[in-house]
C-alpha cells in the first residue's frame, strides 16, 4: 500500500498504511514525550505494530525538530548579516552567559561598553558556527547524493582500490619472504612487544589514544539523533528492516552497531574466537600502525625495523577507506549483515566505519551492552548528551544493567593468573621499570589474598584443595576489603594501572608464545600438581616455557587471559559500599569456589543516561508490573516523578479473539495449588494432566504449556508415562518439549510447526502437537506462536523464583532498606519477588496473538491468580478480560464453545 500521512495530536505521522488507532495514540504520545524532554515508559503489546509506531513517531519528532532548527538558523542568520560587512553586531536575542536584568552591568561591576563588547562578541561567534555548521551539512549532504545516485563511479573507485590492495599484497609477501631466514631476529622482535612499556604516572592524562590520533578529519560536530537498541542483533535487524520499509527509509542517515566479534572483516582476527581476543588484537593493531608513524627515521633505526615487522597492521584499516565507507553507510539504511557485506567489498573496517559514521547519524542502532556499559559507550564513540535513547523490549532492563556489571572469577581463574604473572615477572623481571613491578607485586598479593579469603593456598592445585568450609557467604564490599586484608590498597590505582598497561594482553601474548605456563623452576618440587593442572587448561601447549609455541600450532581459538576476569572483578570493587555485595561461593574444591560481585543498585549507571539525555523511551510489548521501572531504577537515578509519563495501549483484535481464563481448581475438584511444596504431589500432577487431556480435545491446533522449571516439567513428565496420561495427551497431541540445548531449538519448532501443519490438512484423531516448555526457557521470549501454532497458552503455576537465594535475599533487604512503603502495600522486597514473577507470566503468555486477526485461549492454572493484587500486574488488555473459574466445568464449557466459533476463522 502506498505511503499515507496521519494526523494525531495536531502532528503529521508518514505511514506505510493506514496505521491502528492505537497506533496513532502510541504516536502521538511519544512526540510529546520527546518535545518535552522527559522519560517515556510506553507498553505496546506484540502484534500492534510497535516498532513501526516507534519509528514513524520518533523520526517524525526529528523530522520537525531539524525543520525548526533550520528555520532558526535562518533566522539567526539573517539578522546577523551586516556583521560581515560593516562590524555591528547582529540584532539577536542576549546569549543566555549575558541574559538578565537592566541592572546586570552595574550588578556586575562591568562598565555598559565592556557588556556590550562581550555580547556582540559572542553572536559574531554564534553566526560564524552557524555558517560553519551550514556548510558541513551541505558538503555532506552533496556527498551523500552523489553516492546514491552515482554507484557507477563508486564501484570504479572499488575496482582501483581493490588493485592496489592486491598490489601492495604481493608486495608485502615478497617482502616477508626475503625476511624469513632471520630466524633469531625475529623472535627477539616479537618478545619486544610483550615487555611492559615505563609506566609514567598514576594519574589519568588527558591524552587521545594512538587509535584517535588520525580519526580529526573522518569526526565532525555530533548532529540530534535517536540511538535505538534491544536485546539481540536479530531484533535490531528485524527493526532495521522495518525501517527500510518505511516512508523514511530512504532518507533516514541510520548506523548499525555492533562489536568487533560480529563486524570484524579480517579473517586472521576473527578466528581468534574469543570477543576480548578479537578486541585487544585489533586496538594492538592500530596502535602498531600509529606507533610506526611516529617514529621517525633517524630515532633508534634497528629497534624500529624490529618492532615493526612482527606488529602487523590491519589492511581494512585505510584512512581513504573508511570515509568511503562511512559515507556509503549514511547514504543508505543497512543492517548488520549488510554493513560487512559492503565492508568486505569496499576493503574497510566496518567496525570502524560504523563508529565514524555516527556524528553525521540521525538514528544509531546498537545493542543493550553498548549503550548501558559506560566505558564500552565510549569507546565506540556514543555521546549520549542532548540526544534521544528509545530502549526496545525493556522488560528485563534492570536484570540486563545488573548482569552487565556484576562479575565473576573462579578459583582456578585466580591462580591461573598469579602463575601466569609470576612468571611473566620471573622471565622480564631485568628488564621492567621499578613502578610495574611495585603494580605486578601489587596485583600478586591481591590475587593470594582472594585464594586466601576463599580458604585456599595459591600454591597448590586448585582442583586438589578440599575446602574446610563450604557454602555461600555474602559480604558488604568495605567488610570483604578488609577481611581480605586488601583495604590498604588503592584499588582505583591498580584498576588504572591494569587499564594503561594493557598487562592481561601481554600476559596473554605471553601465554600464546610460550604455551602452558609453568610455576617457577625453584618451586617445581612443592607444585608438580599444579603444573599438570595448568597444562590441563591448555591442551596441546609445550611442555617447556622456554621454548615459544610451535609456529604450526593452532592457537585459536583461545580463552581470554584469566587476569582480564580479575581486572573485571577488580573494577566492580570500587563500586560505592551500599551499591553492592560480594558473594563467596566455597564449593568442594577451590577450583570450583568463587567470588561474585552483585550490583545492588542499577540505577548509578543508568543515572547518566537518563541525567545526558535529552529523552529517554523505554518500551516493550509487556511492562507490567511498571513499579520496578519507576522505584528501582528512574527514581534511583535523581530522575522526578512528574518527568516519567506512563502510555499503555490495548491490542489490536476484537475482545471476543481473547478468552482468559483464570482456574482455581481441576476435573476433580482437587484444588491447584502449585506452590514448592504442594506442586510434587502425585494427585497434583495427576490433576494437570487430566486438564491438559481435556483442553487438547477441544483446542485445535497447537497448544503451549509452560512450566515454572525443567526440573519440574521433567518430574512431570516421568509420572505421567508412569500413570498413563502421557499416552492418553499422545492419542490428540504429538508431543514436543523445549531442549535445553539451544543449538536444537530451532530443530524442535520446526518439527513441531510441521506437525501442526500436517494435522491440520489430514483432520484425523491427532489435531496438532502439544509443547511443553520451561518460563524463562528459549521459548518463552523471542518466539512467535502465531495463530495454529499457539491457539491456547497454558500456565502451569507461578514462577517465582528461588526465594532461597542468597542474591535474591540480599536484594530483598537492600529494597527493604532503601524504598519507602506505601501505606498499605507489600514490602519493596516481597513487590520485588511478586514482580519478577508476574514479568515472567507475563512474557510466557505473550507468545500467542500476533496480529490483528488471530485468536487465542490463555489458561492460569493456580489459585493464586485469582488474587486481585496479581491480577493488577497482567497487562491491561488481558486483566480487562479475565476470568476467574472456581470450578473446571464452567471454564471447560467456555473453552469449549470459543473455539467452536473461532473454528471457521483459522
Amino acid at each position: 500500500m502506498a505511503d499515507e500521512t496521519q494526523e494525531a495530536g495536531g502532528v503529521h505521522f508518514p505511514f506505510p498504511f493506514s496505521p491502528y488507532a492505537i497506533q496513532k495514540d502510541f504516536m502521538a504520545a511519544l512526540y510529546q514525550v520527546l518535545e518535552a524532554g522527559k522519560i517515556g515508559i510506553f507498553e505496546s503489546p506484540t502484534g500492534t505494530g510497535k516498532s513501526l509506531s516507534l519509528i514513524c513517531g520518533a523520526l517524525s519528532w526529528l523530522r520537525d525538530f531539524e525543520q525548526k532548527k533550520r528555520q532558526e538558523e535562518e533566522r539567526l542568520l539573517e539578522a546577523g548579516a551586516p556583521s560581515s560587512s560593516d562590524g555591528v553586531a547582529p540584532a539577536l536575542g542576549p546569549p543566555s552567559s549575558c541574559r538578565g536584568s537592566p541592572g546586570t552591568p552595574e550588578a556586575t561591576g562591568e562598565p555598559d561598553w565592556i557588556t556590550q563588547f562581550v555580547q556582540k562578541k559572542e553572536e559574531r561567534d554564534l553566526v560564524d558556527r552557524l555558517k560553519e555548521e551550514q556548510v558541513r551539512r551541505k558538503k555532506r549532504e552533496e556527498r551523500l547524493q552523489q553516492i546514491r545516485h552515482n554507484a557507477k563511479l563508486r564501484f570504479a573507485a572499488k575496482r582501483m582500490r581493490q588493485e592496489d590492495e592486491e598490489t601492495e599484497r604481493l608486495l608485502r609477501l615478497s617482502s616477508e619472504m626475503l625476511a624469513a631466514g632471520t630466524e633469531p631476529e625475529q623472535a627477539a622482535s616479537g618478545e619486544e612487544e610483550l615487555v611492559l612499556a615505563e609506566y609514567e604516572s598514576d594519574e589519568e592524562k588527558g591524552v587521545p589514544s594512538g587509535v584517535d590520533m588520525d580519526e580529526d578529519d573522518l569526526d565532525e560536530e555530533h548532529v540530534t539523533k535517536i540511538y535505538y537498541c534491544s536485546r539481540t542483533h536479530s531484533q535490531l535487524a528485524q527493526f532495521v528492516h522495518e525501517v527500510q520499509k518505511s516512508p523514511f527509509g530512504q532518507d533516514t542517515r541510520l548506523v548499525s552497531l555492533g562489536s568487533r566479534q560480529n563486524l570484524c572483516v579480517n579473517g586472521d582476527v576473527r578466528k581468534l574466537g574469543s570477543v576480548q581476543l578479537i578486541n585487544d588484537r585489533c586496538v594492538e593493531m592500530q596502535r602498531s600502525k600509529h606507533e610506526r608513524k611516529s617514529i621517525t627515521e633517524e630515532e633508534e633505526p634497528t629497534r624500529r625495523r624490529r618492532r615493526q615487522e612482527p606488529r602487523a597492521t590491519c589492511p581494512f584499516y585505510s584512512h581513504e577507506r573508511l570515509q568511503l565507507l562511512r559515507d556509503e553507510v549514511l547514504a543508505g539504511v543497512k543492517d548488520v549483515e549488510q554493513l560487512v557485506a559492503l565492508g568486505k567489498e569496499a576493503r574497510a573496517c566496518p567496525y570502524y566505519g560504523g563508529r565514524f559514521a555516527i556524528p553525521a547519524a540521525q538514528l544509531v542502532v546498537l545493542p543493550y551492552q553498548m549503550l548501558l556499559h559506560a566505558p564500552t559507550r565510549q569507546a565506540a564513540g556514543i555521546r549520549l548528551q542532548g540526544q534521544v535513547v528509545v530502549i526496545d523490549e525493556a522488560h528485563n532492563l534492570i536484570d540486563t544493567i545488573t548482569n552487565i556489571h556484576s562479575m565473576e572469577v573462579r578459583g582456578s581463574q585466580l591462580c591461573q593468573a598469579h602463575s601466569q604473572l609470576l612468571q611473566y615477572t620471573e622471565r622480564y623481571r631485568k628488564r621492567l621499570k621499578a613502578k610495574n613491578l611495585m603494580y605486578i607485586k601489587q596485583l600478586l598479593y591481591l590475587l593470594e589474598k582472594f585464594v586466601a579469603v576463599l580458604g585456599g593456598n595459591i600454591k597448590q592445585n586448585p582442583n586438589t584443595q578440599n575446602l574446610s568450609q563450604a557454602g555461600t557467604e555474602l559480604k558488604t564490599i568495605n567488610d570483604f576489603l578488609f577481611q581480605s586484608e586488601i583495604d590498604n590498597i588503592n584499588l582505583f590505582k591498580v584498576r588504572r594501572y591494569c587499564e594503561k598497561s594493557k598487562i592481561s594482553r601481554k600476559l596473554l601474548g605471553f601465554t600464546e608464545r610460550y604455551g602452558a605456563v609453568l610455576v617457577p623452576s625453584m618451586e617445581q618440587p612443592k607444585l608438580s600438581g599444579f603444573q599438570d593442572f595448568l597444562q590441563s587448561l591448555q591442551p596441546g601447549a609445550t611442555a617447556a616455557p622456554a621454548t615459544p609455541a610451535e609456529a604450526g600450532e593452532d592457537l585459536s581459538p583461545r580463552p581470554a587471559s584469566p587476569l582480564m576476569r580479575v581486572e573485571g572483578f577488580l573494577e566492580a570493587l570500587t563500586t560505592a559500599n551500599q551499591d553492592g555485595r560480594v558473594i563467596l561461593s566455597r564449593q568442594g574444591s577451590l577450583s570450583q569456589s568463587s567470588l561474585k560481585f552483585l550490583l545492588l543498585n542499577p540505577a548509578v549507571h543508568f543515572a547518566q543516561v537518563v541525567k545526558e539525555c535529552r529523552a529517554v523511551i523505554i518500551a516493550g510489548g509487556t511492562m507490567q508490573p511498571v513499579s520496578d521501572f519507576r522505584e528501582q531504577l528512574l527514581a534511583g537515578a535523581g530522575v522526578e516523578a512528574d518527568r516519567v509519563v506512563e502510555f499503555s495501549c490495548g491490542h489490536v483484535i476484537p475482545p471476543d479473539h481473547i478468552l482468559p481464563l483464570i482456574i482455581c481448581s481441576g476435573p476433580s475438584n482437587q484444588m491447584l495449588d502449585f506452590t514448592y511444596q504442594k506442586r510434587g504431589l502425585p494427585q497434583m500432577m495427576d490433576e494437570t494432566g487430566r486438564i491438559l487431556c481435556n483442553l487438547c480435545n477441544v483446542v485445535p491446533g497447537g497448544v503451549v504449556c509452560f512450566f515454572p522449571s525443567y526440573e519440574y516439567q521433567h518430574q512431570v513428565c516421568a509420572h505421567w508415562e508412569k500413570s498413563g496420561l502421557l499416552a492418553r495427551l499422545t492419542i490428540r497431541k504429538r508431543i514436543f518439549q523445549e531442549p535445553k540445548k539451544a543449538n536444537r531449538v530451532e530443530q524442535v519448532l520446526l518439527e513441531y510447526s510441521r506437525c501442526i501443519k500436517h494435522c491440520g490438512q489430514a483432520r484425523g484423531t491427532e489435531t496438532g502437537a502439544l509443547l511443553l516448555s520451561v518460563v524463562g526457557g528459549k521459548m518463552s521470549e523471542g518466539i512467535n506462536f502465531s495463530d495454529d501454532l499457539g491457539r491456547c497458552v497454558v500456565m502451569v503455576g507461578m514462577p517465582y523464583p528461588n526465594i532461597m537465594s542468597p542474591e535474591l535475599q540480599e536484594k530483598m533487604a537492600y529494597l527493604d532498606q532503601t524504598l519507602p512503603r506505601a501505606p498499605g502495600q507489600a514490602r519493596p522486597g516481597k513487590a520485588l519477588v511478586e514482580n519478577l514473577c508476574m514479568k515472567a507470566v507475563n512474557q510466557s503468555i505473550g507468545r500467542a496473538i500476533r496480529h490483528q486477526k488471530d485468536f487465542a485461549s490463555i489458561v492460569l492454572l493456580d489459585q493464586r491468580y485469582a488474587s486481585p493484587a496479581i491480577q493488577a500486574k497482567l497487562p491491561a488488555w488481558i486483566r480487562d478480560r479475565v476470568e476467574v473459574k472456581a470450578t473446571f466445568g464452567p471454564a471447560f464449557a467456555a473453552l469449549r464453545k470459543f473455539h467452536r466459533e473461532k473454528a471457521g476463522l483459522s
